[in-house]
């Protein structure tokens, strides 16, 4: 009874103060020696990370979203985590109308909001029951707007693995792991798990860029040309030592990245390795 007394006293100085930073859970990095049978999973959705307080919408961060009326109007008077989203690659569009303080009609109109937890009960339920309660609920909204992220039960690391290929070759940023029979716990922790591939390609160095503060004198990022004539800049997974030794000018890299932003430019652009070396 005390517990759900805080948690309720934290409900009502959210919501009315539509500024407090919220309790949310944070994923930790997925790691192969984990039992997936014990986790319900799903898609990773590149959006935007927004809590329902049962009357405010906010970031993680406790900043007010200003959607438009009709969006937050009709949603259950309970507290939900979720995704802002759109569509796959669709990041810099979320992003920009997720951000406005005057909230673009048209904009809005293609925002879903993804839920993936409904932590007001969180300890009281485990994730696995907590996800059987919002499903229903949002089910019986019945909002256009209001999705609950679908989970799935694996078997072992090989059916993951084949999950994760196939998300990802739909465009998916990658898998989240929930663990089923978890409490909700505040910050970061394993009973919420990141799982994400990174894709490698190559690209030719059209110019060396000169580095500032602890890389003054050395190499800051290359700027590098894709086959398609693309360019875009890469300055980070370079050791020390590659920095004071740059590669040359037509040298080919390989880098890593996640997807691409709306121009066709590699997300998270990292180096790996010259390709002439292993």
């Amino acid at each position: 009874m005390f517990v759900k007394s805080i948690f309720a006293t934290f409900l009502v100085l959210v919501s009315s103060l539509g500024l407090s930073q919220p309790d949310v859970q944070l994923a930790s990095s997925y790691s192969e020696d984990v039992q997936v049978s014990d986790y319900l999973v799903s898609e990773k959705l590149d959006g935007v990370r927004a809590i329902w307080t049962g009357k405010v919408l906010m970031s993680r961060q406790g900043n007010p979203i200003h959607a438009p009326d009709w969006f937050t109007a009709p949603l259950p008077n309970i507290w939900l985590d979720g995704e802002l989203w759109s569509r796959r690659n669709d990041f810099e569009f979320i992003v920009s109308t997720v951000r406005k303080n005057v909230p673009v009609e048209k904009e809005w109109r293609q925002i879903r909001y993804m839920i993936f937890d409904a932590p007001d009960q969180a300890h009281l339920m485990t994730f696995a029951q907590r996800y059987q309660r919002y499903s229903s609920i949002i089910e019986e909204a019945n909002l256009n707007h209001l999705l609950a992220v679908e989970q799935f039960s694996v078997t072992d690391n090989q059916q993951l693995s084949l999950l994760l290929d196939k998300y990802v070759a739909k465009g998916a940023e990658g898998l989240m792991l929930h663990r089923k029979d978890a409490r909700f716990e505040s910050g970061r922790t394993d009973n919420l798990l990141k799982l994400k591939p990174y894709m490698d390609a190559e690209a030719k160095v059209v110019e060396v860029l000169e580095g500032t503060g602890k890389y003054t004198a050395m190499m800051g990022a290359v700027l590098v040309e894709m086959p398609s004539g693309l360019r875009f800049k890469i300055g980070s997974g370079f050791s020390d030592q590659e920095r004071r030794l740059p590669p040359e000018i037509g040298q080919q890299i390989t880098y890593k990245y996640h997807g691409f932003t709306e121009r066709g430019v590699p997300r998270f652009a990292s180096f790996l390795r010259y390709r002439d070396k292993e």
